[in-house]
């Protein structure tokens, strides 16, 4: 039994070696307690930053209170920006003409009775001279009276006078000015001239014409559209507008950052031949003069609403360390990096399924410059501030 004893007194190597074994085996514990005790440490400041109301002002820190949120559900689908043919009109020419002034530009933004171009017609000029040859007749024998005239003399006279009335208009005059003209009782002012004039009020779309140009009729002179509210065509799949009504609520975009409220008007009944996808019609009222014709648009459509849920913006949610995290507001000045489990992403808001309360107190804007200041506490530069 005394043997091994001999033989590490009779070896001082093996004591040493002996020796040198228990010390690595006690380093690691040691080592392991003082990263434990550093990394509690860590687990109690990591994440503390302290900010002034006026600090977090100037770092655009928006802090804001937890709650329930109804979240949509919503389909994204391209879409394109298309006048309101209900607010929109087109000027167009009823006889032979051609065109002697203008008076508007494209883009030009026009008032309800605005003249907009001034035609000559060799028709319009046979037509008014007819209508004040036949206005001066129907006067001449109005004021005679029934007593002095035959019947049929007073009847024929004032029918020719209402259809030569009613041949100006059609025409191209308005009521108005036929009216002047009779009136007026001058052979001298049936030159063909007349004046087309705004319909409506609006944006001048289109204004195909040179003056000199010889008109003929249907020619669309002036497209003239209210673009307060417009409407955007959406395409989706023949099967993706099953859920969606008409009076849904959707909204428009043409950088994914900027919004415009809608609501889906009409669903096509039609696919359309060239990509075979179902239309949408969304009206939108188009605030500060955002969007125009032609432009390509993101359209979300809501689809269905779910029953409130705890939820943050997402642009609160930041990953630390590979999971979801925010930070949570306390004492009015402190802000702690804490770690949550989420759920769906729902528009722009996420579901929280733990890790926060109703009520908590979050930085909904800002997180970046939150994460940057944690990023550099933790490189040992201290608390940031």
């Amino acid at each position: 039994m005394n043997t091994p004893r001999l033989m590490m007194e009779s070896n001082p190597m093996n004591t040493l070696k002996l020796w040198a074994v228990c010390l690595c085996l006690a380093l690691p514990v040691n080592l392991y307690a003082q990263e434990t005790d550093h990394d509690e440490h860590d687990e109690e400041d990591g994440g503390a930053i302290e900010l002034t109301a006026e600090e977090q002002r100037g770092a655009g820190i928006v802090p804001a209170r937890v709650g329930r949120r109804a979240l949509s559900e919503t389909v994204r689908v391209p879409g394109e920006v298309v006048i309101n043919a209900y607010r929109s009109s087109r000027v167009t020419s009823r006889i032979t003409a051609q065109v002697v002034a203008r008076h508007v530009t494209l883009g030009e933004r026009v008032e309800e009775g605005q003249v907009l171009v001034t035609l000559s017609s060799v028709e319009m000029a046979e037509a008014q001279g007819a209508l004040v040859v036949a206005d001066y007749e129907w006067q001449r024998v109005k004021s005679l009276g029934r007593q002095t005239v035959s019947e049929r003399r007073y009847t024929e006279a004032q029918v020719a006078q209402q259809q030569a009335l009613a041949k100006v208009i059609a025409y191209g005059m308005t009521e108005s000015q036929a009216a002047a003209l009779a009136q007026s009782g001058d052979p001298g002012k049936a030159t063909g001239a007349f004046d087309m004039l705004a319909p409506q009020a609006g944006t001048v779309l289109q204004d195909d014409f040179i003056v000199g140009e010889l008109i003929e009729p249907g020619r669309v002179l002036v497209d003239i559209t209210d673009e307060s509210v417009m409407w955007v065509e959406a395409q989706t799949t023949p099967g993706g507008v099953s859920d969606i009504d008409d009076g849904a609520t959707a909204r428009v975009s043409l950088d994914g950052i900027n919004w415009l409220e809608g609501t889906v008007i009409q669903r096509h009944h039609s696919l359309d031949e060239t990509t075979r996808t179902q239309g949408l019609r969304v009206e939108v009222e188009n605030v500060g003069d955002q969007i125009h014709p032609g432009q390509f648009v993101q359209v979300e459509i809501v689809t269905a609403t779910r029953a409130p849920v705890l939820a943050v913006p997402s642009a609160a949610i930041t990953m630390i360390e590979g999971s979801p995290a925010v930070f949570r507001l306390e004492n009015g000045h402190e802000f702690h990096a804490g770690k949550i489990e989420t759920g769906p992403t729902v528009g722009d808001w996420t579901v929280v399924l733990a890790g926060l309360g109703e009520g908590d107190e979050i930085a909904i804007d800002g997180v970046f410059h939150l994460k940057s200041l944690l990023l550099k506490s933790s490189l040992g530069e201290g608390h940031a501030h």
